[in-house]
C-alpha cells in the first residue's frame, strides 16, 4: 500500500497551497515537511530531488514530482477531478488557467513594499470583478448545473472556490455583485471534504505574514524587490 503524499514547501501558501487545497478534497491525506533553513533546501538540491531546482516538490505514488501544474494534473486525474472526457478535461484546464491568472496576481502580494501593496490590493479588485467573476458568473448562469464542468465536482470548482476566499481576504464584499458566485461559493464549501479543509485546525496554511516572508527569502536567497502588476 501506497503511503501518503509527501509535501516539500515552506510553512504557508504560495505554490503549493493549491495541491493542498486539491488533495483535501480528494479526501487524501498527506504529510509535509516545512523548508525552514537553507540547508535544507540545498540538501534537496544535492539528493537530486529537485529537477529543476525549484519548489514545490511531492513525493506520490514512488515519484518525486516538480512543476506546480504537472503535480495538480495528476492529483486530478488520479481522484477523478478532471472530467469525464477530453472536452471536459479542456473546459476544465481553461477554467483553472484563468483562475491561476487570478491568484498570481495575490501570489507575490506579500512580498511587495507597502506602496506596491496599496497599488497591488486596488488593482486585484479591479482584474476580479471586471473580468475573471463576469466570466465564472456567466459560465454558471449559462451552464445551469451546480458546478462548472459537466454536472461533477472537479478541479475547476476547487480551484475558483480557492480564489474566491482569496480574493474576499483583500475585500471581503466582493462578491456583492455575483449571485450565481455566492450560490456557488456556499454550495462547494459545504462538500463534506472541503467543509473539513476549511475548518480551524486543517492543513490549510493562512494569509502569509512577514514571518513566513522572510523565511523564503533567507531559503530562497532571495534579496530583490518584487514589483507590483
Amino acid at each position: 500500500m501506497a503511503g501518503k503524499p509527501k509535501l516539500y514547501y515552506f510553512n504557508g501558501r504560495g505554490k503549493m497551497e493549491s495541491i493542498r487545497w486539491l488533495l483535501a478534497a480528494a479526501g487524501v491525506e498527506f504529510e509535509e515537511e516545512f523548508l525552514e533553513t537553507r540547508e535544507q533546501y540545498e540538501k534537496l538540491l544535492q539528493d537530486g530531488s529537485l529537477l529543476f531546482q525549484q519548489v514545490p516538490m511531492v513525493e506520490i505514488d514512488g515519484m518525486k514530482m516538480v512543476q506546480t501544474r504537472a503535480i495538480l494534473n495528476y492529483i486530478a486525474a488520479k481522484y477523478n477531478l478532471y472530467g469525464k472526457d477530453l472536452k471536459e478535461r479542456a473546459l476544465i484546464d481553461m477554467y483553472v488557467g484563468g483562475t491561476d491568472d487570478l491568484m498570481g496576481f495575490i501570489l507575490m502580494f506579500p512580498f511587495l513594499s507597502a506602496e506596491d501593496k496599496e497599488k497591488q490590493h486596488a488593482f486585484i479588485v479591479q482584474k476580479a470583478t471586471s473580468r475573471y467573476f463576469p466570466a465564472y458568473e456567466k459560465v454558471l448562469k449559462d451552464h445551469g448545473h451546480d458546478f462548472l464542468v459537466g454536472n461533477n465536482f472537479s478541479w475547476a470548482d476547487v480551484h475558483l472556490l480557492e480564489a474566491i476566499l482569496m480574493v474576499e481576504e483583500k475585500k471581503s464584499d466582493v462578491l456583492s455583485g455575483f449571485p450565481q458566485l455566492q450560490a456557488f461559493k456556499a454550495r462547494i464549501s459545504s462538500i463534506p471534504t472541503i467543509k473539513k479543509f476549511l475548518e480551524p485546525g486543517s492543513q490549510r496554511k493562512p494569509v502569509p505574514d512577514d514571518k513566513y516572508v522572510e523565511t523564503v527569502r533567507r531559503v530562497l536567497c532571495m534579496y530583490y524587490d518584487v514589483k507590483a502588476n
